[in-house]
């Protein structure tokens, strides 16, 4: 099999801002790095809508069409983009191996892992058919759309308690779900929740229903103690019960933290082997934003160029 492989300077596996700004980088340094953009081209922005919180878009832009832009600029610095799945992986010795779509082996000096994280949904028919249309996983990203609007979220951890909070202060009240009859969230954050004015929290409470035709108009819920269905007039429909990091292929090769996030040495991106490096959501479970992903990219890809000067391969 190895007599087909390709070798590679540079392998980038995945293309979110963090995956494309690696690729810009890691061109420019002449690494030739080839891109593979993974199950989602674009990653998670191709699902949002508007972008209003990135530099450089005075008048926000969509999602889809960022990435897009992105794209071309990893492309014009000559980067080599493809559409294939890294399947499985192999880090044994460099150069590292990684099949492509189960079949085709690269063989590669560095690798950047940039497969990012996936929101995890309640799976219910209406929250996908609405998403982007006022259900969203990411209140940070769009709770400003809803400013001066009641809207629902779902969720007990710290995020959804960070998320509620964020909501409160732009949102005239702000529904808070809650699966069982406690939080999961640290003390300090449920106390907070507790006592916002314009937070409501239903205990014992799941989501029956997003409802709305062409956008969120309300969401239809169920106690589970009384088995009551309720439903409450909303704008927007939050989900806020956590992030999978795309890091399958990598278990057992690279450190993890015990939801599957890769963990890479504070202040760079390097993993615990050497030549492989991570950048965006996949590393960074705090943050979560497209510029904090574009700014890692930047380091992973500036980390793989001074470990191949370093190793006489430049």
């Amino acid at each position: 099999m190895e007599n087909n492989a390709e070798r590679v300077h540079c392998l980038i596996i995945g293309s979110g801002p963090a995956g494309y700004t690696a690729a810009i980088y890691a061109a420019r340094a002449n690494l030739k790095p080839v891109l593979y953009q993974g199950i989602q081209p674009g990653g998670q922005l191709t699902i949002t809508t508007e972008v209003e919180n990135y530099p450089g878009y005075p008048d926000g832009i969509q999602g889809p069409e960022m990435m897009e832009h992105f794209e071309k600029q990893a492309a014009r610095m000559g980067a080599d983009i493809r559409y294939g799945l890294a399947t499985k992986v192999d880090f044994m010795e460099a150069p590292y191996k990684v099949w492509i779509d189960e079949e085709k082996l690269i063989l590669a000096d560095t690798i950047i892992v940039s497969t990012g994280a996936s929101a995890k949904w309640l799976g219910i028919e209406s929250e996908q058919r609405l998403n982007g249309y006022g259900v969203s996983a990411c209140a940070v990203c769009d709770g400003f759309f809803f400013k001066g609007k009641e809207v629902a979220i779902v969720g007990a951890g710290d995020t959804a308690a960070e998320e509620a909070l964020y909501l409160s202060k732009l949102c005239t009240k702000v529904h808070m779900l809650v699966r069982r009859d406690q939080m999961r969230a640290s003390k300090i954050m449920q106390d907070r929740v507790l006592k916002s004015p314009n937070i409501q929290v239903y205990w014992n409470s799941s989501t029956d229903e997003v409802l709305g035709e062409t956008k969120v108009e309300g969401v239809r819920i169920r106690n589970h103690k009384t088995d009551e269905l309720s439903e409450i007039p909303v704008s927007a429909f939050f989900v806020a019960i956590g992030h999978q990091p795309n890091s399958d292929i990598f278990k057992g090769w690279l450190e993890m933290d015990e939801s599957g996030y890769i963990i890479t040495i504070p202040g760079t991106s390097r993993t615990n082997i050497e030549g492989v490096f991570a950048a965006g959501d996949i590393q960074d479970k705090n943050y979560r934003q497209a510029v904090t992903a574009a700014g890692s990219g930047c380091m992973a890809a500036l980390d793989a160029e001074r470990y191949l000067m370093v190793k006489g391969e430049l």
